[in-house]
Parts: structure tokens; sequence; C-alpha cells
């Protein structure tokens, strides 16, 4: 097309130079289209009816072709001098926003949006480019559902582009002014073009060009709204984030995708100078979270929380549920947050360390603290299941460094120091464990899981806060004393403060013979096969149905735990754990050991297993296996070890188990048809069955899950201590029992 138009140029003009042809034809185009508004009567006619297209892309097509003939790179040719001096982008955007004729904005965007793609001179770094590139920046972005969003983001599309091949050009983009190394050679460009046309303007009387009086008078009889001029400098807001942020709400998806792709390449490529501007000086961060929280707020009260949990694979790329299937009340709207929570948590990955800091805090200060936190602590049961579900399926999305040292900070706090057991719970974390103890089993459960999924973020500060503060020392190990030599030594269950004679009385006594000492491996640690042992023969023979079913065995447990503890280790990696806890001091005295509120709370909902719902019995066994996964001495001394000599007072997970043991004991006796009943209740669980109602049905299914977690503490034992050492070239777990 560009080599055709030439060729006819030359014919046309014959001997006269091609660089004058194209002037005269650009000139002659451009007249064209200031003669339509002095000479058309007809408001109504759409512009694409006009011949205003076809002139706009005959100018566009004489520039390219222009360029393409010069002979130095970066010289402008006489008609983009032409384009520049005559401040033809500068009435184009007038007209576009004037919309007259109608659809004359969408014709506007086409025209910027090539010119600017297509001609590689650099043109952003002008005035009369840059002013008029910002005033239609501000006509976008604006009214969700405009007919031009397609055409807006196209433009926005460009602009971002032309970024990415110089991020210098975000600063001069966003401030509106010109950096202070090009403002010499802008002022050292434009004075030749005005020059140069003066002359040709004198040289040429018969040129078609309208001049600034004529342009005057066909834009003044139109009454096109007038511009104000702005001054060489800053302008009033970002235009180019808020035309984004407003193209990224749009109803059609292909627009929203392209607007916040187009965004993430802003905040990826931004300078120190551009990423300062955005924080401090453009609408970026409280828009992005603006529009998080209006998404937020939209939600329906009555979602239901197990929905909630249900929902996955929400993208920020594809905000929507992936399949109709499974539709219930308020699902588009609970889908539409979590895919602007999955973009603002993509934007704060990969912006600029400046900009994702700011982002971070913004999300934690307006959605966190603001909203989540009063309905986390509010005494209706519907906002803290609801709002509690909504936060662990945020934490789940939740992969950003920065976002997740806020959300830790806002869950936990800030303060280390070990907590004591008459402190009152004042914080929210404390506020959060007391809900996993709550009267209503759906509000422990719900808080139980937001636990569990906090264990599993990547931050050292979650283990520690709720964990290892009290563990280290290793205060719950016996002072001054001889390590035990004998196995009854250590489980003397006379001696130990929770038993009681009706424990003992209860039928479950130690053997007449009491076993041989545990075996030690070199460094004096428990041998693996007596920690494992321990666990497996905790629960007693009667209350055991698992060796009458298939695929219930003890080899299961051990094949999901090896892979569930790499993944583990893998995360905590980078922390520099130590490899075996801290040697004591025999004349260091005893302090007062607390496990913690959250250990406290954890303990305390084990004892109660055989009394609790079956659902909440598995949480409560999902969140400590979750921890005595951790390769940390310290947690597996006092969570995995049953031969740990126990300081007075203390009590251990073991202890806890031994203690729910020998009231499980005392209830068989009460059970009529115990074992019958039990392999039953075993069977509905596994869906083998119709479930019908039983007498003691809870107790029942408290004791099938007693067994399973105890066969689930060895196998984590197991794959936590191969015999080459603690958590050290770990290999593949035998077939098998141990």
């Amino acid at each position: 097309m560009l080599s055709r138009l030439g060729a006819l140029l030359q014919e046309a003009v014959g001997a006269r130079e091609p660089s004058i042809d194209l002037l005269e034809a650009f000139v002659e185009h451009w007249k064209g289209i200031t003669n339509y508004y002095i000479e058309s009567t007809d408001e109504n006619t759409p512009a694409k009816k006009t011949d205003i297209p076809w002139r706009l892309k005959q100018m566009l097509d004489i520039l390219v072709y222009e360029e393409k003939q010069q002979a130095a790179a970066g010289e402008t040719g006489p008609c983009l001098e032409y384009l520049l001096q005559h401040k033809i982008l500068e009435t184009l955007c007038t007209l576009g926003k004037a919309e007259y004729p109608p659809g004359m904005r969408q014709q506007v965007l086409q025209f910027f949006s090539k010119v600017l793609a297509q001609v590689q001179h650099p043109l952003l770094h002008y005035l009369n480019v840059h002013r008029p590139v910002q005033k239609l920046l501000r006509l976008g972005g604006t009214v969700p559902g405009s007919l031009t969003e397609k055409e807006e983001v196209q433009f926005t599309t460009v602009l971002c582009s032309k970024i990415q091949q110089d991020p210098a050009l975000l600063t001069y983009i966003l401030e509106g002014k010109k950096t202070i190394g090009r403002k010499k050679a802008s002022r050292e460009a434009t004075a030749p073009l005005r020059e140069a046309a003066s002359v040709r303007d004198k040289d040429r009387p018969h040129s078609k060009a309208p001049d600034s009086g004529t342009c005057g008078a066909w834009a003044s009889s139109t009454q096109l709204p007038a511009e104000t001029e702005e001054p060489d400098g800053t302008i009033g807001e970002s235009s180019l984030i808020t035309t984004l942020i407003g193209l990224c709400k749009s109803k059609k998806g292909r627009v929203a995708l392209k607007a916040r792709e187009n965004l993430l390449l802003l905040v990826s490529v931004a300078s120190q100078a551009a990423a300062t501007y955005l924080v401090q000086s453009s609408p970026c961060c409280p828009a992005v979270v603006e529009h998080l929280c209006q998404l937020y707020q939209s939600l329906p009260s009555s979602l239901d929380p197990a929905d909630i949990a249900a929902l996955e694979g929400i993208s920020w790329r594809l905000p929507s549920a992936p399949s109709d299937e499974a539709s219930f009340p308020g699902k588009e709207a609970l889908a539409a947050f979590l895919g602007w929570f999955d973009y603002c948590d993509h934007l704060i990955t990969e912006a600029h360390t400046v900009v994702s800091d700011a982002l971070a805090k913004a999300v934690a200060e307006k959605l966190f603290v603001e909203i989540l936190q009063p309905q986390l602590l509010h005494v209706s049961e519907q906002s803290v299941l609801t709002s509690t579900a909504l936060l662990t399926v945020m934490l789940r999305q939740l992969c950003s460094p920065a976002l997740l040292r806020e959300a830790v900070a806002f869950l936990l706090g800030m303060d280390q120091q070990p907590a004591a057991p008459e402190d009152s719970p004042r914080t929210l974390c404390a506020h959060l464990i007391r809900h996993c103890d709550h009267l209503s089993d759906e509000i422990s459960i719900a808080t139980l899981r937001l636990f569990e999924e906090l264990l599993q973020k990547p931050h050292e500060q979650i283990v520690r806060s709720l964990i290892l503060c009290h563990l280290e020392g290793r205060p719950y190990v016996a002072r001054g004393s001889p390590e035990p030599e004998s196995y009854e030594d250590t489980l003397d269950l006379e001696e130990d403060p929770y038993f009681t004679d009706s424990f003992l009385d209860s039928g479950f006594q130690p053997s007449a013979k009491p076993p041989p000492a545990p075996t030690t491996n070199p460094d004096g640690k428990t041998a693996v096969t007596e920690i494992v042992n321990s666990f497996l023969c905790l629960v007693p023979e009667e209350a055991k149905t698992s060796a009458f079913l298939e695929e219930t065995g003890y080899d299961t447990y051990v094949h999901d735990a090896y892979g569930l503890f790499q993944e583990c280790s893998s995360r905590v990696t980078p922390w520099g754990w130590p490899l075996a806890p801290p040697p004591l001091d025999p004349h260091e005295p005893e302090r007062p050991f607390f496990e913690g509120p959250f250990l406290q709370m954890l303990f305390d909902r084990m004892s109660r297993i055989l009394e609790q719902p079956y659902s909440l019995n598995l949480q409560v066994t999902s969140v400590l296996s979750r921890l005595a996964l951790f390769p940390h001495p310290l947690i597996h001394e006092y969570l995995l070890d049953p031969y740990t000599n126990l300081a007075p007072g203390c009590r251990s997970l073991f202890s806890v188990l031994v203690r729910v043991i020998g009231d499980l004991m005392q209830r068989i006796q009460r059970v009529p048809q115990f074992p019958g009943k039990l392999l039953l209740v075993r069977r509905q669980l596994m869906g083998q069955v119709p479930g019908e109602q039983l007498d003691h049905q809870t107790f029942l299914q408290g004791v099938v899950v007693l067994e399973e977690f105890c066969k689930e503490l060895a196998a984590i034992a197991f794959v936590k201590f191969p015999p080459h050492g603690p958590h050290l070239h770990l290999s593949k777990p035998p077939e098998g029992h141990v």
C-alpha cells in the first residue's frame, strides 16, 4: 500500500521531490478533515460513515512511508514536523472529546495508537505529542461500559510497550512533564521545526495547509469545548494509572485482562524514581486497594463457609470459577473478589520494592485491619464464620513475601515474647485461638482451618510465635536428675500427675515384665523404631478395627507423611534450624513451663477427642500433624518423643494421648457389643455401609480417629528420623510395617 502510494504521488508531480509531494498529500488530507467541520451540517452521521477514517489512515501511511525514506535514522521528515508544529494531535484530541461526529473518539484513539506504534521516531518527549496523549487518557477509563473500551486498552497497551522499551518514560508519562535530560533536546528539536515551517510557507504560497486563524474559525464554528492550556509542568493526576485501573474493572474479559497486564508491566519496569512517584503522587495503591475492598464489601452476608472453602482455581487471568457445576448464591461475587485479590498478590510480587511494600501495607490496613478484624471479633457467629473462611482462602492464594509479612503481622502481632497462662486475650491472635475452642463447633473448625493454612506458609515467625518461643530452653525437660535408665522410669504412670488410680484400675496396666530400655543412636537420641512402636501400640487391641479392613494400614500413612515432610523441609530450609536440641545444664534451676496458648488449646481439644464431633476431631488432629512435621529438634522432642523426661506438672502430646487411652478403657466397659459397633462405625465413616444413628456414636467415632491419629504420628516420626540421623539424607521409606 505504501509503495503504491509513493508511486502514485511521484507520477502526479513528475520530477518534484517526493518529500514535498508527501507533505502536500499529508496537508491535503488534514485539510479534508478540517473542511468537514466547516461544511457539514449533519450532526448525526457517524464518523465511520464519513471520509475522516480514510483520511486519517492516509495520513498515517504517509508518516510511516516518509520515515522509511529518511536517509539518516532519527531525523524527522517534513510531514512529522508538520504534525508536531501544527498541533494536529491536540486538535484531534479536542475533536475526540467533543464526540463530533458521533464515534470520533474511537477514530482518534485508533489514530493515536497507530502513530505511536508504527512511527519509530521517539515522540512522547515532544510537548505537542505528550500533552494530547495525557488529555486523551483522561477521556477514558472513567465510565464503566464505555463504547471505546477496546480502543482505550489498545492505546494504553501501546504506551506501556513504549515504556517497556524505555523505562525512563514512566516517570515522564506519570509526571506529565519533560525530564531534565530531555528539556534541552526538545527545545532544540522544536526550534528548527518552526523555522522550517515558516520558510516553507513563505516559499510555497499555494500551500493548502490551514493556518492558525482558519483552525480557530472552524473550531469555534462547531462550538467545541475549550481545552485549558496546561503549563509545561506537573499535571493534576496520573491519568495513565487511573485509566488502566478503570479498564481493569471492565465487564469485557479481554479488555480487563489486557489492562491488568499493562498495569502489571508498569509496576514491574518502574525505576526507583518512578516507583517512588507511583507511591507518593499517583492513585495506584489507593485505587487498587479501594477496588479490592469494594469487591469484598459487595459479597453477600449469606455466603456458606463450606462453599467458600471449596472454591478453588480462581486466578486474576481467569477471574471466574472453573466450572458451573457447583454453583451457589454469591459465587460470581466471590470469584470476582478472589480474582482481584490474586491480582493484587501478583502486583506485589512483580512490582518494584517500593511499590510492593506500599501496596502490601495498604491491603493490610484497609482490608485486614479496617474491614476483616471487626468481623473476626464480632459477636455474630455468621460474621465470624464468613470472615474466617474468607481469610483462610486468601491465605491459601497468597504468595507474595511482602503481603505474607503483613498478613502474619496482622494475625500474630509483632510481639515474640512467650505468653503466660494468666494473660488475657488482648491480641487478635489470642482471640482466634479462643475461637478454636468456641462453643460453636463450626467456628472452632473454621478457625482451626485458618491456623492450618497459616502453618503451611513460608514464614518463620508463624512457627516461632505459636510454638518455638515457648519451647526454647527446653523448660519441659526435668532438670538436675540423670537420664532415665529404663523404659519404666520414663513412663511411670504412678508418678504422672495427670493419671489417677481409677485410670490404672480400668485395666490399662503396664506389662508385668517391663520392656527393655529404648534403643538409642550414637548421638543419644531415642531410636526411631522405639518411637514408632510406642505410638502404634498405644491404642489397645480391643479398640483397634483397621486390621479388619483393607487400605487402612500404617503403610499408607508412611507414604503420605514422606511427601508432606519433604515439602515442609524444603520450605523451612532457609531458616537455618539446628539439627539437635541444645544440651541441658543439670545445675540450671527449673522454671515454670507453659506450652503456650496455641498448644494448650490443641492439647485441651485432644483430651476431649472421645466427646467431640467427628469433623472437629479430624481438624484438631490435622493441625497437630502439621506441627509434628516441622523438622525442628525441639518440636520433635516435645511432640513426638515419648521418652522425653518431662518436668513435674508438664504434659506433652504423648502424655495427653496416654490419658485419653485411660479414659477410653473406662468407657469401653459401658458400651455393650463394643467391638461390633466400633467396626460398624468405621465402615460407615468409610462409606461402605449406610450411616445409621447408633448409641455412643460420637464416642465410637472418636476411637476411630484416635487409632488413625496414632498411626499417622508413628509414620511422621519414621520419615523424620531415618537411620542416618534427623532430617539428613532422607531416603524413600520402605514398604511394610516397622
